[in-house]
């Protein structure tokens, strides 16, 4: 009859046999630990690999906090405060001045005209500037180098000088009216209309359209578009088909910085606007410099920012789905 097996004891077993079996000891202990405490361990070393990069960025982040954060917090919380002529912003919790700019057609009137010129400078700027980018693109040295520098020159010039410049161009006696009297013309009143503002506003903004553009026709290979016309495709289909869906992360990327820049400019409409057409940036100065009033001229720009913000994430996001659709069909 067969014995029952009794557990093997290691004493008086080899050496090479005891560690073999610590080992397996150490290995089952192992596998046992949970994997909550793996996770943190990982996390933990993590964090120790990372943390060099963390103290790196911490003296940039404490000054963007300073100088970006903490005034736009502050600003926020001055929209809520009440205006009393007599003694200035009282610290209150009211939404009275929010609704005195959300229902107010004065400022629906001002605001309509901020984003109306906005989207007019941004559209003429995607016209002229993406052919300039490509002709820019096709050019070689050292004719690229000098209308790149013809390009970037203006942006070493103050934006007060150059607005100065569009204002002795445009008035009743400037250069535009008195070239135009020569063929009989005029004198016609440009200075002081959304047409000074539009024409100085393309004129500072355009490198930010070309820059990104001519970026983005850098990534771009020559061989697709010989190879396109090697296949018999017309040179308008070649760039319709071939350089322009690749052409769209430059625009994209140049539209809405002109137009971010364009809804938010001060000194080009403060000075070639008057004070008969006011835009958003010139009701806050205004508010804050003229009448005082703190809590409006902040709630303005606070409404400003947000209704920017979303202007400029609804035209991201359609006109990346067009660009995602054009390199789907292009790619059939």
């Amino acid at each position: 009859m067969r014995q029952p097996s009794r557990p093997l004891s290691t004493e008086g077993a080899p050496a090479g046999l005891a560690q073999s079996g610590a080992t397996v000891a150490a290995t089952a202990a192992a596998d046992a630990v949970s994997p909550r405490a793996v996770g943190g361990a990982a996390l933990r070393a993590s964090w120790r690999a990372h943390a060099p990069l963390w103290l790196m960025c911490a003296p940039a982040f404490a000054l963007f906090a300073a100088l970006v954060l903490v005034p736009l917090a502050m600003t926020f919380v001055l929209t809520f405060y009440r205006f009393d002529p007599a003694t200035g912003p009282i610290a209150a919790f009211q939404f009275g001045n929010y609704a005195e700019v959300l229902g107010s057609s004065y400022f629906h009137t001002i605001f309509a005209r901020t984003f109306g010129i906005a989207a007019l400078t941004t559209a003429i700027c995607v016209a002229i500037g993406t052919p300039e980018a490509y002709v820019l693109s096709k050019m070689r040295d050292p004719w690229r180098s000098l209308f790149l520098l013809a390009i970037l020159a203006p942006l070493l010039v103050s934006v007060v000088v150059r607005a100065f410049g569009w204002s002795m161009l445009l008035n009743t006696s400037g250069l535009v009216n008195q070239a135009l009297a020569l063929v009989g013309l005029g004198p016609y009143k440009l200075e002081y209309t959304t047409f000074a503002i539009v024409i100085a506003l393309v004129h500072v903004m355009l490198p930010f359209m070309v820059i990104p553009v001519w970026t983005a026709l850098q990534r771009l290979d020559p061989q697709t578009e010989h190879a396109a016309l090697s296949l018999g495709a017309s040179p308008f289909t070649t760039l319709r088909r071939i350089v322009v869906p690749q052409l769209m992360p430059g625009v994209l990327s140049g539209s809405l910085m002109v137009f971010g820049l364009s809804a938010s400019a001060f000194a080009i409409p403060g000075l070639l606007g008057g004070r008969r057409l006011k835009v958003a940036a010139t009701a806050v100065y205004d508010e804050f410099l003229g009448s005082l009033n703190w809590p409006l001229g902040a709630t303005i720009a606070v409404l400003l920012l947000a209704a920017n913000l979303v202007v400029m994430l609804t035209y991201y996001r359609v006109l990346e789905r067009r660009y995602a659709r054009s390199l789907g069909g292009a790619s059939r």
